[in-house]
């Protein structure tokens, strides 16, 4: 395995791993102050009991987190120097605001924490909600960090240099909005079906049932709102990148030629050789529609780029593919949980609770396929049109025992993480309420 290889796929693992800890960090926070102020207004102890777990989740996540972070913003300079010695100048500032908002984080976890009895109700509260946004925050800013990359703004690119640098135009580049949203609703939509999945399976059990219950709404709401309206997002993003970087969106669409009126795929096998897609489903000219508003609109094909921009069709498409029909999946899951608040007999019904214990690792599923056409999707360029992967990566040798050192570190904390987080449900459905 080369260097290229090696720094790709440890990239790869450790941003695969450091998604789950970073979007749980962003989302649970909110579920617990939700709890917290539900305990605030109706002194149940239920709500208590939820609340005092879900905050010793949120202070797992958190550290476990900024352990993943820290190592991933370390490999940004050891695998990809002559990225960062370019990059850096231009997006150092959402990467500084990033730290600022941890900071905060940090800060007002430490209050929350430690507050209780302490200081007042309505201040130990709005600590939480200050976790809530600084990590929502901190999500948002890498992301604009990220969106740079695909869509690279704030500089002039003159004889392979890099002038007139303006971070803030770079900070707001042309993507930002678009994926910081995608990501943002995706973050809610696997941690809230993930967290209502585990509920879920508790009640299924008969373990606690009425706290679960209780835990499993509060999910489970957030969850619904923010799958029903990933499709608005997925949308914008679409129109988004068949403006700025058509041979993704062909890529993800495994569309070989040019067309008007070019028709949608739904799943399929990508034959790149013959430059075909077989089992497919296809729906006429609505991919012209959803890229362009517009049913004979023109989507231009894989062959109007040179082969060597072309990213890893197959895997792109079989990811977007995933990503998709698993989003769809999770909205019509949102729906039918507002239906069930009007049909309370489902609750009694144990195959409901099946149903939501099965969804609970299908967001973060859908989540993971939606990074890799972000990523896989942008290749071969690190730098969308200004420079490639290759030319950004170490040339020092010996990249392959880097990977596994790091494959070691993110299996230990997984499994620190699933001991700790499964020692937790234990102590909820022991305690006495």
């Amino acid at each position: 395995m080369d260097n290229l290889d090696a720094a790709r796929l440890q990239m790869a693992f450790t941003l695969i791993f450091h998604i789950i800890f970073a979007c749980v960090g962003m989302v649970m926070p909110f579920f617990m102050i939700v709890a917290h102020k539900k305990w605030l207004n109706t002194k149940d102890p239920i709500y208590l009991t939820l609340t005092k777990s879900w905050q010793r989740g949120v202070a797992i996540f958190f550290v476990t987190g900024a352990v993943s972070g820290t190592a991933l913003s370390f490999e940004l300079g050891l695998l990809w120097p002559e990225f960062m010695k370019h990059a850096g100048p231009i997006i150092g500032m959402p990467f500084s605001l990033e730290g600022a908002a941890f900071f905060i984080e940090a800060i007002a976890l430490g209050f929350y924490l430690y507050g209780w009895n302490k200081l007042p109700e309505k201040f130990h509260w709005f600590t939480g909600v200050i976790i809530g946004v600084s990590g929502v925050a901190s999500g948002i800013l890498v992301v604009a960090a990220n969106g740079w990359m695909n869509a690279p703004s704030g500089f002039d690119y003159i004889d392979g240099k890099f002038t007139n640098i303006d971070p803030i135009k770079a900070f707001l580049n042309d993507a930002w909005f678009t994926q910081a949203l995608h990501m943002t609703l995706a973050a809610f939509t696997a941690v809230g079906f993930a967290v209502a999945g585990i509920h879920a399976y508790q009640i299924y059990r008969k373990k606690q049932i009425e706290l679960h219950k209780k835990a499993f709404k509060i999910a489970i709401t957030f969850a619904a709102v923010a799958a029903i309206l990933q499709p608005i997002s997925g949308d914008l993003s679409a129109k988004d990148i068949a403006e700025r970087q058509p041979v993704k969106l062909a890529a993800m669409e495994a569309h070989f030629e040019t067309e008007k009126g070019a028709p949608l795929f739904i799943g399929g096998i990508v034959d790149e050789e013959n430059q075909e897609v077989s089992y497919k489903i296809e729906i006429p000219k609505a991919l012209s529609f959803l890229a362009f508003g517009d049913f004979d609109a023109e989507v231009k094909g894989l062959n109007e780029f040179p082969k060597e921009d072309h990213p890893n069709i197959a895997i792109v498409h079989y990811a977007f593919q995933v990503m998709v029909g698993i989003g769809t999946l999770l909205m019509f899951a949102g729906i039918l949980f507002f239906v069930s608040l009007k049909k309370k007999k489902w609750w009694e019904l144990n195959k409901f609770w099946l149903a939501f214990t099965i969804l609970a690792p299908l967001g973060f599923i859908a989540l993971e396929a939606g990074w890799i056409v972000t990523e896989v999707g942008r290749q071969p360029w690190i730098i969308h049109n200004i420079m490639r992967t290759k030319d950004a990566v170490t040339p020092m040798p010996g990249m392959i025992f880097s990977f596994y050192t790091y494959v070691v570190l993110y299996t230990i904390l997984t499994i620190a993480v699933t001991w700790l987080m499964r020692r937790q449900i234990q102590f909820l459905n022991a305690s006495k309420i």
